[in-house]
């Protein structure tokens, strides 16, 4: 029998949060006809649902480990929380498409506090030993949302009302509460640095006009041009942003912690893979749909077996780093996952239906075990009073290269359409969409072959790691940061985070 420790607890209240804000996003995606039939818009308009969300989200991702240190973690989640569930309320209750929109935007600032400071109260109560483990009892959960989205979004539109897919996250919103009042542990800085004002305008500004831009490319609801230039802006923003960060000393995004050599190849090299999976959910239907002529309801039963492939494969996350390290399982599975996007690319008219599933099934475990390495060894050599600083830069560039998936499968299924001279989007335009995010990547792999062949070990429990390496590694940390364990970079030396 699995026993409940509290490190467990305290993972399953995070992946209750992650939960509700994953399965709203997933259930709305099915409502958008309904929305579209019930306020009298033209469909492609009420995709605005969706990019509103994201833009709410972008703004206020940045400075989520700024206001936790400020207002505790358990406050900062349930303040986070409440604000969720009352927008979703409004959402619900909305009678046109701007107050929809306008409850999406305070909507996604609740989401965008809710999981990185719930990763945040992770890395902070539990033993870094314990690190993979925990996470996978985070991340298992959380994988539940987008697989029942679907499916239970087109239940509720169909029997009750777009409406109640809003209404859902209240009850679950009470979990949530109840769950973080009762096992959420009230963590805080007693002299955080000053909050950066400039920088939190900066960061959210670009990362909003990047996420915004690549989210109407991907649903073409407004001519190219100006998905191009909310592109273009948000990059020049975001030149702008690294400048002032560079120079600010206690940045909202320290891009001083890339020195550390752990951080820095979860950062790079799940940017790679994450532009495949940011682009996954714009090819995949597509190319069932349009390439293969099945319905909504048999692609979206046939795509179930990513996400399951995702939960099997978190059951034995924790003892395949044990035995092989994260390099060598890192190296392997971005190779594995590069070929499994080249396997989609072959699917043609006539394929077996059930050779699909199969193929997304390894997609699933691969991506599984990906992200669980990013998430977990990511922090394996950061010192404490770092986390914060880590878990916004790092949620932050989440969002961006997720967004960056979906412009870079667009980008390079138009492309093929204008090279081959199709009138419309073809099924082979979606093959190169395809081949190009599974070649890209691949970078993943040399980033990986970077790593010591006992990095993070002192989460994984690599076999012949030894705590003086860990101990060894955990100072160089602070050598490459300019830190001392008693200094971190800013106006003022916080001390460590206090528990209440």
């Amino acid at each position: 029998m699995i026993s409940l420790t509290p490190s467990r607890i305290i993972a399953l209240t995070v992946a209750s949060l992650l939960f509700m804000e994953q399965l709203d996003g997933t259930i709305l995606a099915t409502a958008l006809p309904s929305i579209a039939r019930s306020l009298d818009v033209d469909p492609v308009l009420t995709s605005v649902a969706l990019t509103s969300y994201i833009v709410g989200l972008a703004i206020f991702i940045p400075a989520s480990g700024a206001v936790a240190d400020r207002l505790g973690s358990r406050t900062t989640l349930m303040v986070a929380i409440t604000l969720f569930m009352a927008c979703s309320m409004l959402c619900g209750v909305a009678g046109n498409l701007e107050l929809l929109a306008f409850g999406r935007i305070f909507q996604g600032m609740g989401g965008a506090l809710m999981a990185p400071v719930g990763r945040l109260v992770l890395l902070r109560s539990v033993p870094r030993s314990e690190l993979l483990g925990v996470m996978m009892w985070m991340m298992m959960p959380a994988t539940l949302g987008p697989m029942l989205g679907p499916v239970i979004g087109g239940v509720i539109t169909t029997l009750l009302s777009w409406r109640w897919a809003f209404y859902v996250n209240v009850p679950v919103g009470f979990i949530g509460l109840w769950l973080t009042w009762r096992y959420i542990p009230q963590l805080r800085e007693d002299r955080p640095p000053p909050f950066d004002w400039k920088g939190f305008a900066l960061a959210g500004g670009s990362l909003a006009l990047l996420s915004f831009g690549a989210e109407l490319v991907s649903h073409a609801t407004r001519p190219l041009w100006l998905s191009v230039v909310l592109l273009l802006a948000g990059s020049v923003l975001f030149v702008v942003c690294y400048r002032h960060m560079c120079r600010y000393r206690a940045p909202m995004l320290d891009f001083r912690l890339m020195e550390v050599p752990t951080f820095r190849l979860s950062v790079l090299g799940g940017a790679a893979s994450r532009l495949a999976v940011g682009a996954f959910p714009f090819l995949m239907p597509s190319l069932l749909q349009l390439s293969l002529g099945l319905d909504a309801a048999r692609s979206g039963l046939i795509m179930l077996a990513a996400p399951l492939g995702a939960v099997v494969a978190r059951l034995r996350v924790p003892q395949l780093f044990r035995r092989f390290g994260f390099r060598r399982v890192m190296m392997v599975t971005g190779g594995g996952a590069a070929f499994v996007f080249g396997l989609l690319a072959c699917i043609r008219p006539g394929w077996p239906l059930w050779v699909i599933p199969i193929i997304l099934f390894a997609s699933g475990i691969m991506q599984a075990i990906q992200f669980s390495a990013y998430n977990s060894i990511a922090y394996a050599d950061l010192p404490e009073t770092h986390m914060s600083a880590a878990t916004s830069f790092y949620s932050t560039f989440q969002q961006i290269m997720l967004s960056a998936g979906i412009s870079v499968a667009v980008l390079a299924v138009t492309i093929s359409r204008l090279m081959q001279g199709h009138v419309e989007v073809t099924g082979s335009d979606f093959d190169v969409g395809f081949l190009v995010t599974g070649a890209l990547s691949l970078f993943a792999i040399p980033m990986a072959r970077c790593l010591a062949p006992d990095a993070g070990a002192s989460v994984s429990g690599h076999r012949g790691s030894s705590l003086g390496k860990d101990e060894g590694r955990e100072n160089v940390s602070h050598a490459l940061l300019g830190t001392s364990p008693d200094r971190v970079s800013g106006e003022r030396a916080p001390t460590p985070a206090t528990r209440e």
